[in-house]
């Protein structure tokens, strides 16, 4: 299990990071999304809370250049399920598990970023609450070098109490951005919601950090939100 800052410290640019677990009294789940950006239009950007939901938008709208990639909906709630992801496939999930389907069958009908020469992943994640339980599904969608889409999938049906699992876009900055490689990443969690975001905020790259959004959720669906934004603070 890595320390999540050691981790993030050691990569100036992860890109844009999907975390979910349980918190280490064992009953509360924890989820965190943050994006980073290189240039003016992907730092152009901020978080906004949407209902229970999480929207990027447009810091300067005067300086938004192109919106296809950057303004989307990380997270939106579907009952006791929780979905996250970099990119519109957030309502893609929505939309295919509203109908009755699964998490996987959504995202095979996707693939990465068609953002060459990065080809950037799309990095989603499902926190399902059952039973006053959590469990969470991890996927990344990545180019495999030859124009053909790789689909990965990782279920955590009986989470660990202080351990998650940390998924993200690059393995680190490069020209173009190396795609991230494995599984997710098991971090260990501790503490209550402020000393985790400071944590999490404070660990990634200070030019290239963007925004951070964390929360906890309670087995009765209370939740517990923070968001910090290079553009607007908290």
């Amino acid at each position: 299990m890595y320390s999540l800052e050691n981790y993030l410290q050691e990569r100036r640019y992860p890109g844009r990071g999907v975390l979910l677990g349980l918190h280490e009294d064992g009953i509360r789940a924890v989820a965190a999304y943050f994006i980073m950006g290189r240039s003016e239009n992907s730092r152009n950007r901020i978080f906004i809370t949407e209902g229970d939901g999480l929207r990027t938008e447009a810091f300067d709208p005067a300086k938004c250049s192109d919106p296809s990639l950057i303004i989307y909906a990380p997270v939106r709630m579907l009952g006791n399920r929780m979905i996250v992801s970099n990119g519109d496939q957030t309502d893609t999930v929505y939309d295919v598990m509203q109908q009755g389907g699964s998490f996987a069958q959504a995202l095979r009908s996707r693939c990465y970023e068609p953002d060459a020469p990065n080809y950037t992943p799309r990095i989603s994640g499902l926190l399902e609450r059952q039973e006053g339980a959590f469990r969470y599904q991890l996927s990344i969608l990545k180019h495999d070098g030859h124009a053909h889409c790789l689909r990965f999938f990782y279920e955590y049906a009986q989470p660990q109490p202080g351990c998650g699992h940390l998924i993200h876009t690059y393995e680190d900055d490069g020209k173009p951005l190396p795609a991230f490689c494995g599984e997710p990443r098991a971090v260990a969690l501790a503490g209550e919601i402020d000393l985790l975001t400071e944590r999490l905020w404070s660990a990634l790259d200070a030019e290239n950090r963007v925004s951070l959004f964390v929360r906890y959720l309670s087995p009765d669906g209370r939740m517990e939100n923070r968001i910090i934004n290079r553009n607007g603070g908290r």
